[in-house]
């Protein structure tokens, strides 16, 4: 089951609640440090949420013009209140060339594997030639270790249920909202669905030159939970 707008809206509401400070800082710190051995005027986020790590490269690089893309409105109209450049748009409808795409955080595995080789065609046709394609994708181990399971999260208005599978190369996370209105609980239930990647499928649907490949603990296991790839336009 693909995910649906109204599932990443969901998302949306309840990023706040599921963010871990310092594995995200630890994934952007990843990301700044590949991007300053880079020469590049132009960068573009894909899958850019509400515009956290957009924001943090208008620190890191200033002279560099910086724009993301989300498929949710919800979370591009956050990223705007930030005041980073941002647009709900799919990337194969997007004009514009680029010298450095992103996709931070898991983006890739929300793509399921028949989707690959049309999304590498759209990231080669924005980047311009001997442009970088800059990606962190889940390893095998981090779906089955460190994804799976239940979680309960709240605050004073929100309670948040999430019950998640990986199975045969699919993972599943059903998410059950109750929102706090007049006294009440309003509840809404969206699945979010991720895909394994192996590295060597995803180097020959993207038809590009591997520049560098990096194991990736964030959360502290023996083995990575992540793979951080920089691939280049020939």
């Amino acid at each position: 089951m693909a995910n649906t707008t109204e599932s990443l809206n969901l998302y949306a509401k309840v990023e706040d609640l599921l963010e871990n400070s310092e594995a995200i800082t630890m994934l952007y710190n990843i990301y700044d440090d590949a991007l300053a051995h880079l020469s590049f005027n132009t960068l573009l986020d894909v899958g850019c949420g509400s515009g956290a790590y957009l924001l943090q490269l208008q620190k890191t690089f200033p002279s560099a013009l910086a724009k993301g893309i989300d498929l949710s409105g919800v979370m591009v109209e956050r990223a705007k209140a930030k005041g980073v450049d941002a647009e709900a748009v799919d990337l194969c409808d997007l004009e514009g060339k680029y010298d450095v795409i992103t996709a931070v955080f898991d983006m890739m595995n929300y793509l399921p594997a028949e989707a690959l080789e049309g999304f590498f065609t759209c990231v080669k046709a924005h980047l311009n030639d001997g442009g970088y394609f800059i990606f962190d994708v889940n390893t095998l181990y981090g779906f089955e270790n460190v994804a799976v399971g239940a979680y309960v999260v709240e605050d004073d208005r929100r309670f948040l249920a999430i019950d998640s599978d990986f199975e045969k190369g699919e993972y599943q996370a059903v998410f059950t909202l109750f929102e706090k209105e007049r006294g009440c609980y309003h509840r809404t239930s969206q699945t979010l669905q991720q895909y394994y990647h192996p590295i060597k499928r995803l180097r020959k649907e993207s038809a590009m030159n591997l520049v560098s490949l990096k194991d990736i603990s964030l959360y502290g296991f023996e083995e990575a939970d992540k793979m951080f790839v920089i691939l280049q336009k020939p």
